[in-house]
């Protein structure tokens, strides 16, 4: 069957109640309209807390998902996410904060959803009924192999989603998909199938609240553990952050002055003469190495900031440590001369994860289980 035909589409959406707990009454929210305001916040708030449960029962699809994420960006594939309403809207918040949280560019993750970007602000409810319109957005996008496609689906069983993932199937790029219901269509349809089953909710069918809310946390997941896989961080520092307003610029100095052990305002410093680069900086405040030399060593690294450092010869040892506190006494930069006796080691990679350029084509477990 074709992406855009609608055989069996009644089949797909027509899942039993059984196994459609997004849409089904909740006993214990049964009398919220004759509750307190704050005996109804009770019970929202119990609710919620049964959510990350049910997140962790998906931690092993979800950790399929990062590693087939990690292994498409090193083919230079991308991220792209699917979805209606609010399963949309969450994936293009998700896609919008990785550029500035992760210095990467905003073609990297891509966040798709029914009805185009007015879709964002109004509601175009009908947009989601159309499996077509999925596969002509997966056409657009120029999905290949080295891709990555999630679908976000609530029920599991939205029209536009299941067109978009058969599509993208057809153009060879590994599936996800993540619903919130046992057995939903969309996992019969996806390479990776992550159910998080939240049950009924605290207002029956209103997804926007637990199934919500665990779209979010998966998604936060998917897109943080595949950066950090992939060296956009240092231990757990945002080396990569883009300083472009007085919070993050703040937030540079002080990845600047941490990591490279130094006061703030040289790290200031140092941070102007790297361009606004936070790791290049780093790299010169440790190494001594000018600008070009420091983006050099990160280059021949992978833009990973612990293969670099270990690379220029810095023992692995030398991590930001709590109980360290920056050299105020440490010399300016201006007066520390550069070593010209230490080139970057080039032909060193970083421990750990290798650069992109080297990482395996095909992930072994992105495929595994697909219903062909």
């Amino acid at each position: 069957m074709t992406p855009g035909d609608d055989e069996g589409l009644d089949a797909l959406t027509a899942l039993p109640m059984a196994s459609r707990a997004t849409e089904a009454s909740n006993p214990a929210t049964a009398g919220i309209d004759l509750a307190s305001t704050a005996d109804l916040l009770r019970l929202i708030n119990d609710e919620d807390r049964t959510v990350p449960d049910a997140v962790r029962r998906a931690l092993p699809s979800i950790a399929r998902a990062v590693d087939a994420i990690v292994f498409g960006w090193a083919r230079g594939g991308r991220l792209l996410y699917f979805g209606a309403g609010t399963s949309g809207r969450l994936g293009v918040l998700d896609a919008s904060e990785c550029p500035p949280t992760f210095g990467v560019l905003p073609t990297l993750v891509v966040g798709t959803i029914a009805g185009g970007d007015v879709a964002l602000r109004t509601s175009v409810e009908s947009a989601e009924d159309q499996p077509e319109a999925g596969a002509a957005d997966v056409d657009r996008l120029c999905v290949g192999p080295a891709d990555v496609v999630v679908g976000i689906a609530a029920s599991g069983a939205t029209p536009y989603v299941i067109g978009a993932m058969r599509a993208a199937r057809i153009r060879g790029a590994t599936t996800a998909g993540i619903s919130c219901n046992t057995g939903a269509p969309l996992s019969r349809e996806v390479d990776i199938p992550i159910e998080v089953v939240v049950g009924p909710e605290v207002v029956a069918g209103s997804s926007r609240l637990k199934a919500g809310t665990a779209q979010k946390l998966v998604l936060n997941m998917l897109t943080t553990a595949a950066m950090v896989r992939s060296g956009k961080t240092y231990g757990n520092l945002m080396v990569d952050v883009q300083p472009t307003n007085a919070k993050l610029r703040a937030r540079a100095r002080r990845l600047v002055a941490e990591i490279g052990v130094l006061d703030e305002v040289s790290a200031g410093a140092l941070l102007a003469e790297a361009g606004g680069k936070v790791k290049v900086a780093i790299v010169m405040a440790r190494t001594k190495m000018t600008p070009s030399e420091a983006t050099a060593c990160l280059d021949a690294a992978g833009g990973i900031l612990k293969g670099a450092l270990e690379a220029a010869g810095l023992p692995p040892d030398r991590e930001p440590r709590a109980d360290r506190e920056p050299r105020a006494d440490r010399e300016p930069r201006a007066d520390r001369a550069p070593r010209a006796d230490r080139e970057p080691r080039a032909d060193r990679a970083p421990r750990g994860l290798a650069p992109f350029a080297t990482r395996p084509e095909v992930h072994p477990s992105a495929r595994q289980g697909r219903d062909t």
